[in-house]
């Protein structure tokens, strides 16, 4: 049955897109289900979307346009099997499964359908996010398949030729074929291994969004959207894993800062110097209470928890000065043991400069720089500079900056440490 209401084809093409974001992951799960190729179920459900396309700007949308692009894409499944003339027995069963599908009461078919679509969708999150793909490969994969992003778009996202993104999509989709990766929900000891793959994938695309590596902008907020709307199902369908609430929780506290995190011009706006009323409250409660929810199902704090317990002090700060920075030291040094990073050690040092003053922070700045494994990443002059003109340092600091400057690639936060850079020759950092 499909609906009567009478709309342009721009309408419709436009309705078309929303319902194939909602609607693209649990056709391509399902399918994935059904013929355990998910390169194979992407190109089903695509021709489907090309159907709809076809035929909905003249019918109309159908009243339950997720079953009509399930069923289209399953004809297309027998026509393919029957083409290509699949001599193994298990295609010759999987052909008659469709087959027997199709004849089988709609209604029941579609009952049966929502009782495995949460199995489906995580089972498609744990392909495409393997281990056995590089992380820009799952990344990508992800975005496509549990996103619905179209690789056009994932390439301007990331700033990559589209024929990149292309052929890493192509190849992780190739490359779980030949391995014959199993349509399934990996168990016991696999799977707390399995997840954290999973996690940082979504946390890499939601980095990406929060703070743009580079090109023009500061921000790339969709890229947020699509990783806080992936992590939410994930939640939804892992209830009792702990790091995936907390995971959530970090994102959406993150997140209610965007509207706080660029100026009038989309320039830069570092957390100290925030208007926290543009935070948004809801996020900040939906976080919250993730984070709750994920502290209550843990033994110990993981390291999602962990920044999300971090992520909340400076949330539930009216102002920057009622900052919790002494909890905020203590919570960085437990991530230090169980998530040593030299990054995790940056952020430890901003904290500890924040709560016991910038000449012990600088301390811990100073060792990292001798250590040598962040000599090209920019924020940690970037720390340094601020500490040192916090001591009034002045010149020292204008070198950080402008070194700093130019390790980023990113514009924005290019020119903001040249401001910076330029304050500090002047003396006027604060």
């Amino acid at each position: 049955m499909v609906s009567s209401v009478a709309m342009t084809a721009t309408d419709a093409h436009r309705t078309i897109d929303a319902v194939w974001r909602i609607e693209s992951a649990r056709l391509i799960a399902g399918l994935t289900r059904v013929v355990r190729d998910v390169g194979l179920a992407e190109e089903l459900a695509q021709d489907a979307l090309v159907r709809a396309l076809e035929e909905w700007p003249r019918s109309g949308i159908p009243d339950n346009p997720g079953a009509w692009l399930m069923a289209t894409a399953k004809n297309r499944g027998i026509d393919h099997l029957r083409h290509e003339r699949m001599r193994a027995a298990k295609h010759e069963a999987l052909g008659h499964e469709l087959e027997m599908e199709q004849h089988t009461n709609g209604a029941r078919l579609e009952a049966k359908a929502d009782d495995e679509i949460g199995d489906d969708l995580l089972r498609l999150i744990f392909i495409a996010c393997h281990p056995l793909l590089s992380t820009e490969a799952r990344t990508a994969l992800t975005l496509r398949l549990l996103a619905g992003l179209t690789t056009e778009e994932i390439a301007r996202a990331f700033l990559v030729p589209e024929p990149t993104i292309a052929q890493r999509i192509v190849r992780a989709k190739r490359t779980l074929s030949d391995a014959h990766v199993p349509f399934e929900i990996p168990r016991g000891k696999e799977l707390a291994g399995r997840l954290s793959s999973v996690l940082e994938v979504i946390y890499l695309v939601f980095n990406e969004g929060y703070s743009a590596t580079a090109g023009e902008d500061w921000m790339r907020p969709a890229l947020c959207e699509e990783a806080l709307r992936i992590g939410r199902i994930l939640a939804e369908l892992a209830p009792l894993e702990p790091e995936v609430h907390g995971l959530v929780a970090l994102m959406e506290i993150q997140a209610s800062r965007i509207r706080a995190r660029t100026g009038p011009n989309g320039e830069p706006v570092l957390l100290m110097d925030q208007n926290r009323a543009n935070w948004d409250r809801l996020l900040i409660h939906r976080g919250l209470l993730a984070l709750a929810r994920g502290a209550a199902l843990a033994e110990t704090r993981g390291p999602y928890l962990l920044q999300a317990a971090i992520a909340a002090c400076h949330a539930r700060a009216p102002t920057p000065e009622d900052t919790d920075w002494v909890q905020i030291t203590a919570l960085y040094d437990e991530l230090a043991r169980i998530a040593p990073s030299p990054v995790v050690e940056l952020n430890r040092a901003v904290a500890v400069a924040m709560a016991y003053g910038p000449a012990a922070g600088l301390e811990l700045a100073n060792r990292l720089q001798a250590e040598g494994s962040l000599r090209s990443y920019h924020l940690l002059p970037s720390v340094r500079g601020d500490l040192l003109a916090r001591l009034g340092r002045y010149e020292e600091a204008r070198g950080e900056f402008e070194r700093a400057a130019t390790l980023t690639q990113n514009a924005r936060e290019s020119r903001l440490l040249l401001q910076r850079a330029a304050a500090c020759k002047q003396g006027e950092m604060s």
